[in-house]
């Protein structure tokens, strides 16, 4: 039979049915575990100076957008001062703000206005490498004697080529530059624009200390460490395995000195300031991600691991994977230490596209689904901006379009090795970076009221449908069950601190899982296929309680449960 009982819960009233039980009451924990961070990408949010490009101001403009949807804090990608060869992650000057996005004045204002809507604010700290344009890097290349010399990683060329390292963007895939200047090669694990710090000398170290102590006494409330497990190097550069490149981080990342490195962070800034840390990747293993997270070992609070995010590719995925994946995590991090749950960031395409389905029949029930899916798994959510809308992929077709480093880089090197072209470009189409940087769509006016110019990147066609002022209209839109989704969250710590378990682990469509905190116990159901499945969950009453549901009715009958495309819903057992 149907539950005709469950209609009203796109109307509104998703969770007034979720009773507070003794044990489901709030306790004390850090507000990183119990909030949910929104991201932020600056350049495509929103402009207001009409130069095409987002703006701390456009931020700002925005805060009681940011404030409604119920998340506690931003993680900012990155706004210091920088030539721009790979959209900010290459800092010239780290103490001050990048012309296209405003002044220290309006960063000041930021803060301020954020903190006044009790929002917090995580900052993207780079520190694995700056830009060449950093005066660090000129000094360091203007002479061998310099004092900034051993600020970087260089190799005298008298002796001869140094071992090779892989460059994750250079065209050839070398990371050694030769600099005629001195006669030597630097280092750049990214690209050449990218050289790589040498964290074996304090001096740099201590460089770094202060910096974060300039943002923190700001009142920075975290920081995010952009691809540090990195860091550490052997400045000897001993010869890695031929064909090591395919399975580099075994090599790059957790080298000798990395946990000595943070837990002097984590003594000069983190602790004295009390200031959220999170880094970028988990490590090899989960031995490297406990010990970098793990209370008592006084280095970061949270693991970011990108082994769930990393499934969808553009041959596809598969479900079991994607469990297999999360639920692995999980367990790891039972009893001790934190994750991080998402499935975008800057660094991906959109979610929408490579988890769900962005075609217009099944848009709406898979954005929910996968936002039900992130805000109810143990951990700290992150939401990408513009997720909370549906948005999707932009689907360029020709390298002209594309902005990002990478994407260039990545097709001059297919190029030059004779790789099948038409193949490589329908795989960046859906893979590209660029495709989750597309300005946020405000309105269905003229460009999407990103800004009244032409925008540094396009906006998506979709935009006269996919919109904020479209979606706040309407009860039933993506933002407004993103909205009731984080509030259920919030108000029931089950979903932050409950047991996870999962069921039918080998089911091809059907994520099904439980969260059991004290006495209580929700089942989560979620169906990743455009297909209509059943299934039997013995757990279920007759008469389940469902707290949310992104349609109008579920059916059910004897403990059986037929879920719509894309379905997804939450009930107390």
């Amino acid at each position: 039979m149907k539950n005709k009982t469950l209609a009203a819960l796109c109307l509104g009233i998703a969770f007034l049915g979720c009773s507070k039980s003794s044990q489901n009451k709030k306790t004390d924990y850090p507000w990183w575990k119990e909030t949910v961070i929104y991201q932020i990408y600056p350049r495509s949010f929103k402009d207001t100076n009409g130069d095409g490009i987002g703006d701390l101001k456009g931020i700002i403009e925005k805060l009681d957008y940011i404030k409604d949807l119920g998340v506690g804090a931003v993680w900012l990608n990155p706004v210091y001062s920088s030539p721009n060869a790979d959209n900010g992650y290459d800092v010239s000057d780290y103490k001050n703000i990048m012309t296209d996005f405003g002044s220290m004045d309006d960063f000041d204002l930021l803060l301020s206005e954020m903190h006044k809507r009790n929002l917090k604010l995580i900052m993207d700290i780079v520190v694995n490498h700056s830009s060449d344009e950093h005066e660090w890097f000129k000094n360091s290349r203007s002479s061998r004697n310099n004092p900034y010399r051993e600020y970087y990683h260089w190799w005298p060329a008298e002796k001869g080529k140094p071992n090779y390292r892989y460059s994750l963007f250079d065209v050839k895939g070398d990371a050694w530059k030769y600099d005629s200047l001195t006669n030597a090669y630097y280092l750049h694990y990214f690209s050449e624009k990218q050289p790589d710090l040498n964290w074996n000398n304090p001096k740099l170290r201590k460089e770094v200390n202060d910096i974060m102590i300039f943002w923190a006494k700001k009142g920075v409330d975290g920081f995010r460490l952009d691809a540090f497990q990195f860091a550490a190097k052997d400045p000897n550069f001993p010869k890695f395995p031929d064909g090591y490149e395919k399975n580099f981080i075994q090599y790059y990342a957790m080298q000798n000195g990395l946990h000595g490195y943070l837990k002097e962070m984590n003594s000069e800034v983190f602790t004295p300031f009390n200031t959220m840390s999170v880094s970028e990747g988990a490590g090899r293993n989960f031995v490297d991600a406990h010990e970098l997270v793990d209370e008592d070992r006084n280095e970061l609070n949270m693991a970011y691991a990108f082994e769930g995010v990393d499934i969808a590719k553009y041959e596809g995925y598969k479900l079991t994977d994607l469990k297999k994946v999360f639920s692995k995590w999980d367990s790891a991090f039972a009893e001790k230490g934190w994750l991080s749950v998402f499935l975008a960031n800057h660094d991906q395409a959109r979610m929408l596209s490579r988890f769900g389905n962005d075609s217009p029949d099944f848009r709406n029930p898979s954005a929910k689904m996968l936002q039900t899916f992130i805000l109810s798994m143990r951990g700290t959510p992150y939401c990408y901006y513009g997720d909370e809308l549906g948005m999707s992929n932009l689907n360029f077709n020709k390298i002209e379009q594309y902005q990002d480093i990478q994407a260039k880089n990545s097709y001059a090197k297919a190029l030059s090795e004779g790789q099948d072209m038409g193949y490589f470009m329908k795989k960046l189409s859906f893979e590209s970076r660029d495709n989750g940087r597309s300005p946020m769509q405000w309105t269905s006016e003229h460009e999407a009221g990103f800004t009244t110019a032409k925008p540094w990147l396009p906006v998506n066609p979709n935009f006269k449908t996919v919109n904020v002022s479209s979606e706040e209209k309407d009860a039933a839109s993506n933002l407004n069950y993103f909205k009731k989704m984080v509030n259920l969250r919030k108000e029931n710590p089950i979903l932050i601190h409950g047991k996870y378990e999962l069921l039918l682990k080998d089911h091809p469509n059907i994520y099904a899982y439980t969260r059991t905190l004290g006495k209580e116990k929700i089942l989560v159901l979620l169906n990743f296929s455009k297909e209509k499945s059943s299934v039997h969950i013995k757990e279920m009453s007759q008469q389940p309680d469902i707290w949310i549901n992104n349609y109008q009715s579920l059916e059910s009958k004897n403990q059986t449960v037929s879920l719509l495309p894309y379905q997804a819903c939450i009930m107390k057992l």
